[in-house]
C-alpha cells in the first residue's frame, strides 16, 4: 500500500480541488465550468457581506472573473440547482443522478416541506404549475403577501412556499435568478428532454456518488465520503472493498492517520506526484466558508489541524471570530481567518480583524503573499480601499498595511 506523508495528502486534495497552484490563465467562462465540474457542487449561501458564497469560492480558484458567468452558465442550462450538501449549483450531466437521490432516498428538509405540501395542498400547487405553464417563469416576489409582514424562511408567503414544493419534488427548476433571487419554470422547458431520460437505479446513484465524492477530495478516509453528497449512511472501509477490488479506488495509508486513505483512480496521476513529491503548493487565497475544503469540521482538522466552525449561525455573543469569517490558504496551510466586510457604496473592503493561528510566524514573503490576496479580492469586490483594523497578533497589523501599500495595482 503506498503511503503518503500528511503533507502530500494535504497537497493531493487541494490539486483535486484547483487550490494548490494559482491559476495559470484568465479564467473564462468554460474553466467557471470546468471548475465546478471538478468539485462536483457548488453550495448557495445568501450571506453577502463578503460575495456571495457560490462566487467566492469560484474567485478563490479562478482568480478575477465576471460574477454574472456563473449566473449565465445557470441561466443557459449547464448547471442546475438542487438539494445536495445543502442548496448547491451542480453540472446538468448530474441532474438525472441528483433527481433520483433526491426523489428516492434523500432526507433533508426542504424535501420533507416540499412532500408535506404536496400531501396537504395539492390543489394550490396544480392551480400554481398552471398559471406558469400559461404566463411563464415567475419568482417569489411577483405574487403579493396578503398579511403585509416579511421575515425569513419561517414567514414565506404561501406562493413562496408552493414554489418551494413545486422545486422540492421536482416539478419545477431554477431557470435563472435574478438579483440572486430565484426564477422558476417548469422543469421541462428548463431541461428539455428531462422526462426522457432513464432514471438510474438507486443502488447506481448511491455508487456513483461515492466515487464522485472520492474524486473531488482528492484524498480521503471512508467516514468523511458520505458528507459530500450528504448520503447516507456514513461509510466505513468494508463499504469500500468492492470498489477497490475493481480498480476503480485505490487504498493509500497516510501518516498519521489510523485508518486507510481513499483516492479515486481519476486522480492516479496526482496520487503519483504526491507520492513523489512532485506537487508544490504555490497558491494563497481566501476561502469561503461554504468552500468544500472547509465544509467538514473534522475533515478540515484531520488534514489541516485547523478548527473552523461556520459562526453566522451562532448569537453574536458566542462567537470567537466573526459572522463571516474566511479561512486563509497560503501554500499548502490554513493558517488564520479574517473578518471582512466588502462596503460596496464606499470602496471599502474592511478586515475587522485578522487571525493567524497560534502557531503560524509568517515571514515578510508570506506576509507580501496574503495582503497581495487580500488586495486582488477587494479589488474584485469593486472595494479597492482596504482598511485593516485589528490584527493577532497585534505586531502583524503594522506589516500587513505596509506590505498593502506596496502592492500593484
Amino acid at each position: 500500500m503506498n503511503e503518503l506523508t500528511l503533507t502530500q495528502a494535504r497537497y493531493l486534495q487541494l490539486a483535486a480541488q484547483d487550490l494548490l497552484t494559482p491559476p495559470d490563465r484568465a479564467a473564462t467562462r468554460l474553466s467557471l465550468r470546468r471548475c465546478i465540474n471538478r468539485m462536483q457542487l457548488l453550495q448557495i449561501d445568501t450571506i453577502h457581506v463578503v460575495a456571495r458564497s457560490p462566487y467566492l469560492v469560484l474567485f478563490s480558484r479562478l482568480g478575477n472573473y465576471p460574477a454574472t458567468w456563473l449566473d449565465e452558465a445557470l441561466a443557459q442550462a449547464h448547471l442546475f440547482e438542487t438539494w445536495a450538501h445543502e442548496a448547491c449549483f451542480a453540472p446538468m450531466q448530474d441532474i438525472a443522478l441528483h433527481r433520483s437521490y433526491n426523489q428516492h432516498a434523500r432526507s433533508h428538509w426542504g424535501l420533507k416541506r416540499g412532500k408535506e405540501s404536496h400531501a396537504r395542498q395539492r390543489a394550490h400547487l396544480d392551480k400554481l404549475l398552471n398559471f406558469i405553464e400559461i404566463n411563464g417563469p415567475v419568482k417569489s416576489s411577483d405574487f403579493e403577501r396578503k398579511t403585509g409582514q416579511s421575515g425569513g424562511w419561517w414567514g414565506w408567503k404561501d406562493e413562496k412556499l408552493w414554489l418551494e414544493a413545486l422545486f422540492a419534488n421536482g416539478d419545477l427548476m431554477v431557470a435563472r435568478r435574478e438579483n440572486f433571487h430565484r426564477v422558476y419554470d417548469l422543469a421541462h422547458r428548463v431541461c428539455p428532454g428531462l422526462h426522457e431520460m432513464d432514471a438510474p437505479c438507486a443502488t447506481g446513484v448511491h455508487t456513483t456518488f461515492i466515487e464522485k465524492s472520492i474524486q473531488a477530495l482528492g484524498v480521503t478516509q471512508a467516514r468523511w465520503v458520505h458528507d459530500y453528497f450528504r448520503i447516507k449512511p456514513r461509510l466505513k472501509d468494508a463499504d469500500l472493498d468492492a470498489l477497490v477490488e475493481q480498480g476503480t479506488v485505490l487504498r493509500v495509508a497516510v501518516e498519521g492517520w489510523p485508518v486507510p486513505g481513499y483516492v479515486h483512480i481519476a486522480n492516479a496521476s496526482l496520487l503519483k506526484k504526491a507520492l513523489a513529491g512532485k506537487l508544490e503548493a504555490t497558491h494563497t487565497a481566501l476561502l469561503s466558508p461554504f468552500d468544500p475544503i472547509v465544509w467538514d469540521r473534522e475533515r478540515v482538522s484531520a488534514m489541516f489541524d485547523f478548527d473552523y466552525r461556520i459562526e453566522c449561525y451562532t448569537p453574536e455573543a458566542k462567537r470567537t471570530y466573526g459572522y463571516f469569517v474566511l479561512p486563509i490558504l497560503h501554500r499548502g496551510q490554513l493558517i488564520g481567518r479574517l473578518d471582512a466586510k466588502a462596503h460596496r457604496a464606499l470602496g471599502v473592503f474592511e478586515v475587522k480583524a485578522l487571525y493567524l493561528e497560534p502557531s503560524v510566524k509568517l515571514s515578510d514573503d508570506s506576509v507580501a503573499d496574503v495582503a497581495t490576496t487580500i488586495s486582488r479580492c477587494a479589488a474584485w469586490h469593486a472595494t479597492p480601499r482596504v482598511d485593516v483594523l485589528r490584527t493577532s497578533p497585534a505586531g502583524l497589523r503594522t506589516r500587513l498595511r505596509k506590505a498593502l501599500s506596496l502592492v500593484t495595482p
